[in-house]
């Protein structure tokens, strides 16, 4: 599956921003999805996740209540609204599809290891 993440930009701090990932070459309800980000001189880390169903997520504690994930199988879709945006939120942000089932223990879900595509990544610049 080829992923292509959309939606970055600057945005001043509490604002608001929605992400999009558009899968082609395979159906997205095949895939477990997740949202990762990279600050710069930082390591990639885990925001979000989602199930086959979109019936279950799973967020990072710094996110919880701001970020929410979303998916639209039917638009082979995947989404990120961001809410309350901080400044610490700047990052480049990648959307990842994983084969592993929900039903691993949450905390593998939130490794890069897991995932088995990956997006080109999306800007997304926070000012104070």
């Amino acid at each position: 599956v080829q992923l292509q993440a959309s939606g970055g930009g600057l945005v001043q701090a509490g604002g608001s921003l929605r992400l999009s990932c558009a899968a082609s070459g395979r159906t997205l309800s095949t895939y477990v999805m997740g949202w990762f980000r990279q600050a710069p001189g930082k390591e990639r880390e885990f925001v979000a996740a989602i199930s086959r169903s979109g019936g279950s997520t799973y967020y990072a504690d710094s996110v919880k209540g701001r970020l929410t994930i979303s998916r639209d199988n039917a638009k082979n879709t995947l989404y990120l609204q961001m809410n309350s945006l901080k400044p610490e939120d700047t990052a480049i942000y990648y959307c990842s599809a994983s084969r592993k089932s929900w039903a691993n223990a949450i905390v593998i879900l939130t490794t890069t290891p897991v995932y088995d595509y990956w997006g080109q990544g999306t800007l997304v610049t926070v000012s104070s």
